[in-house]
């Protein structure tokens, strides 16, 4: 019944949402639909964003073979390629203006990332090897001007000099490194090594398991850490708890494509204490809080919390053939059946709901980081794996 009701989800309501934001003129897609649904055609348009819609349409082909949805990916990645790219420099914008024209022109690891991923699905879905050749060429980019002898760095200038981490920092803190970045570096490597083999990007994946195991990983605590000064020191005191159950099933994907048995059980065995701790820590009334910080619980609920919790709780299920993470997965989805889907004709999920279950009208239904790359995520992944 789950992997029916999602494909349901998916097919009925994410893509039909997704599909009429094609921006037909200007190319991609409308960057921001307001909470009352109301699209603004003028808005910025996100790289990040559309990397993430590049991504989802690519996978939907690879799962359905409709040919629609590989006309809409290569819609994006047409205006990817197009204009987000820097030719001169390397690398990708952070932001477009609606026409294509270059908002802001900073270059941040993790948005390199989702280039990275999403032209890696896009070579599978369509052979095009010329995406290929552009998501190895910006990963080239990445190990050249990101990587330093401790990890990721990760805010730059259109010249690739250091500038500070606002994009990805929260929370008060100005953070050098974090664990999101490495996290999504990790995904996007994963994927150019399966549909590549190239033996240079499986030696950095390997580099990036090993900073999740031996630095990141918070072994007292049974937990990932969040934010790093640029020596990997931790800063600040915060528990995230969407990351947390996302990286689980990342790490294992990542294993599973690299193959190596000693490496999948290292992970296997860090993860298994993640998903515990999150099981007991941050599933209350049948959904997932949001973070920690201090001390102090945020049980503001979000969209894709909710939706990677699905995903990680099934795959834990699957690894540990413990059936509790199975009754967690479907209870998480029959919250975001009854809270997180918004029922409007025209929307798509909330962005947050309050600890009351209200909407929270103050956040768009689209913007540079509201996608369907989560929820498109979570029912492609419970479609294929049941």
């Amino acid at each position: 019944m789950l992997a029916r009701e999602c494909k349901k989800e998916l097919l009925d309501h994410i893509v039909p949402f997704w599909d009429k934001l094609e921006d037909s003129e200007n190319g991609g897609f409308y960057g921001y639909v307001g909470y009352d649904l109301s699209v603004d055609r003028n808005a910025e348009k996100g790289v990040i964003l559309h990397s993430r819609i590049l991504w989802f349409y690519s996978n939907c082909f690879l799962v359905f073979k409709n040919p629609e949805h590989l006309k809409k990916a290569r819609h994006a990645y047409e205006f990817l390629s197009k204009y987000c790219v820097d030719g001169e420099n390397g690398g990708v914008y952070w932001m477009m203006n609606a026409d294509g024209s270059v908002k802001d022109s900073m270059k941040h690891t993790y948005c390199q990332a989702f280039f990275i991923y999403a032209l890696s699905s896009y070579y599978d879905a369509s052979k095009d090897a010329a995406a290929l050749a552009l998501a190895k060429s910006i990963y080239d980019v990445v190990e050249e001007k990101c990587r330093d002898e401790v990890a990721y760095r990760e805010a730059f200038s259109k010249d690739w000099q250091l500038i500070e981490n606002d994009a990805l920092s929260e929370n008060g803190l100005m953070a050098d490194k974090t664990m999101n970045t490495t996290l999504h570096l990790l995904e996007a490597y994963t994927e150019l090594y399966r549909v590549s083999g190239d033996k240079s990007v499986l030696k950095s994946l390997y580099f990036l398991l090993e900073l999740m195991l031996d630095r990141i990983y918070d072994r007292k605590n049974g937990k990932l850490l969040v934010f790093f000064d640029k020596e990997l020191n931790e800063i600040g005191d915060i528990y995230s708890y969407g990351h947390d159950i996302e990286a689980t099933w990342l790490m294992d994907r990542a294993c599973d494509v690299i193959g190596d048995e000693h490496l999948s059980k290292r992970v296997s065995e860090m993860n298994r204490t993640i998903v515990c701790n999150i099981a007991d820590r941050a599933f209350v009334k049948g959904r997932l809080n949001n973070e920690v910080e201090k001390g102090v619980v945020n049980t503001m609920h979000i969209w894709w919390v909710q939706a990677e919790g699905v995903v990680g709780f099934y795959n834990a299920y699957r690894r540990y053939d413990d059936a509790r993470y199975l009754d967690i997965a479907r209870s998480l989805w029959e919250y975001i059946k009854e809270h997180i889907i918004d029922k409007r004709e025209g929307g798509e999920w909330y962005s947050q709901v309050f600890d009351d279950e209200r909407p929270d009208e103050s956040k768009p239904v689209t913007d540079p980081w509201k996608c369907p790359y989560h929820n498109g995520r979570m029912c492609l992944e419970i479609i294929t794996r049941m």
